[in-house]
């Protein structure tokens, strides 16, 4: 480290410590400069004084007593210095327009933005009294703090943990990091392969949020250019660089941290969007129907904006026996929990159903799953299951059956080949799962059978399809208004898909937009042709 100029050993202004602001600084006289300055810093650079004949008069910053104010002509653009040796202990003079008598940098008043929070990180006390000086000149709301190496440095970016009281700055709180790459950088590692770019990695690393200049001098231009291809927003020239455009490059380079951090964000943001999409997508169920020779057409709509799963659920299966197992439910809400709580529902039905349960032991253990896995005890689901029966094979023409078991649930329809849907009876209805316990015998859900007939289809839903308005009253679809809406639609001959598709369109249009709740439907077919999904 170079003497300070002024008799005294080197070294001896080297405490670290934060500077005051830039205004602050030329407004406060000598005392109390001394006595808030955590460590004075001596220049070693001529600073023009001001004479009473109107000149200026040259004077070494250093050899003022310890925190000095020092008064900066107006017009004088102060750089920070450069020198053979790397910019160390350089002295430049500014000097005033002949005959202009220098009028001293007033703090100007408060601007309506907070200053910008400046941390140089500088080892050479003489070159951060010319940084300080220089953004002075700017006449730029900001606040300097100076640290000799990245330690010290790390010290300040770090955040405070909760509940300290420290007064130093929070990392938080820094808009910009000004790094001298010049500065012996105090890394963990010095051994390593060096670029030049040690003390920037390691700054990157400690605080990848903040906005980073770095100076350079003029041999070092292209290093300048690596190290903001290594991450930093800008560099500058020591000896081209004035007060105002260090001032301009420091806001600049906020803003293009701040634009790179929201792109980092929006980034992010779509890749857990996709991720989430993925997920949710492979949490549809696929039905497993091979070899019961009805088509199937299904159809999804959550009620929660950008969501692929909502709290509705459906699953259909094809056991051993030939029977096929069909349910569609609902759980209430619509949050990310209650779709969670749907899918646990839909994939404990599908195991259960393998096990060889059915009926009322089926649900009553669905309903156990569920008190176990809902988040709070007002949470229910309502269910309606079919079991869909084989015909006798040795009894030619026989007719098809089926059982309907509904927990709270709107019962189907039966799509006939008259174009009459007919709602099939709730009569045996019981409550949703969670509303009553089963140790008790409250909660029971008998089973209402009847026969399907020749090409006989069954359309299932949620009741977010008939609980849409019906123009601007209250007034709602119900279960009559969709037996007469699909049976319009199935008078046009519309069938499968565009059938299920020119119902809901049409139900969107009454209710005078799209509709709110989470809406599945199921349309069944008897096809002794192939399998169709839809």
């Amino acid at each position: 480290m170079p003497a300070t100029g002024d008799g005294r050993a080197p070294g001896a202004a080297d405490l670290p410590g934060a500077l005051d602001s830039a205004h602050a600084r030329c407004a406060r006289d000598r005392s109390a400069h001394a006595e808030q300055s955590a460590g004075p810093l001596t220049a070693t650079a001529p600073i023009p004084h001001p004479r009473s004949d109107g000149g200026a008069s040259t004077a070494r910053a250093g050899s003022s007593p310890a925190g000095a104010t020092t008064r900066i002509p107006t017009g004088a653009a102060t750089r920070v210095p450069t020198a053979p040796d790397g910019g160390r202990g350089a002295r430049r003079t500014a000097g005033t327009a002949p005959g202009k008598p220098p009028s001293p940098v007033r703090s100007p008043v408060a601007p309506a933005a907070a200053p910008l929070k400046l941390l140089v990180i500088e080892d050479d006390a003489s070159d951060a009294e010319l940084l300080k000086a220089a953004v002075a000149d700017s006449g730029a709301p900001i606040e300097i703090h100076w640290a000799r190496g990245l330690d010290q440095a790390a010290e300040l970016l770090a955040p405070a943990p909760a509940g300290s009281r420290r007064s130093r700055p929070r990392g938080n709180d820094f808009s910009c990091v000004l790094l001298d790459l010049d500065a012996p950088a105090d890394l963990p590692h010095p051994s390593d392969p060096s670029d030049g770019l040690e003390g920037l990695h390691e700054l990157l690393r400690r605080a990848p949020h903040t906005a980073v200049v770095v100076l350079t001098d003029a041999a070092g231009a292209e290093l300048g250019a690596a190290a903001v291809a290594a991450g930093a927003q800008d560099f500058l020239i020591k000896n081209e660089t004035n007060g105002p455009l260090l001032a301009r490059a420091l806001r600049y380079a906020v803003e293009r941290k701040r634009a790179d951090e929201s792109q980092r964000r929006l980034v992010e943001a779509e890749l857990r969007g996709q991720e989430n999409a993925r997920l949710q997508r492979h949490l549809l169920p696929t039905p497993l129907l091979d070899g019961a020779n009805l088509s199937f057409t299904r159809r999804y709509r959550p009620g929660r904006r950008r969501a692929l799963l909502g709290g509705d659920f459906y699953d259909a299966v094809r056991t051993d026996d030939g029977a096929v197992h069909v349910v569609i439910g609902d759980v209430c809400g619509h949050g990310p929990d209650e779709a969670a709580l749907g899918v646990a529902l839909r994939i404990a039905w599908r195991t259960l159903v393998f096990a060889g349960l059915t009926g009322e032991a089926l649900l009553s253990t669905l309903q156990h799953v569920l008190e176990h896995e809902r988040r709070s005890d007002e949470i229910f689901a309502t269910l309606c299951m079919l079991v869909i029966e084989p015909g006798d094979p040795g009894t030619p023409g026989a007719a098809e059956g089926a059982r309907l078991y509904l927990a709270g649930h709107p019962a189907p329809l039966l799509l006939g080949a008259d174009h009459t849907p007919l709602t099939l009876p709730s009569d045996h209805a019981g409550p949703a799962l969670g509303l009553l316990p089963c140790h008790d015998g409250q909660a029971v859900w008998p089973s209402h059978r009847f026969e399907l007939p020749s090409g006989w289809r069954l359309m299932l839903y949620t009741d977010g399809l008939i609980e849409g308005r019906v123009g601007a009253g209250s007034r709602r679809l119900g279960q009559d208004g969709l037996a007469d809406l699909v049976g319009d639609h199935q008078s046009a001959g519309l069938t499968r898909g565009r059938l299920v598709d020119s119902a809901i369109a049409e139900v969107e249009e009454l209710n005078g937009g799209a509709l709110t709740d989470d809406v599945a439907v199921l349309l069944l077919e008897r096809n002794p042709v192939q399998l169709i999904l839809g």
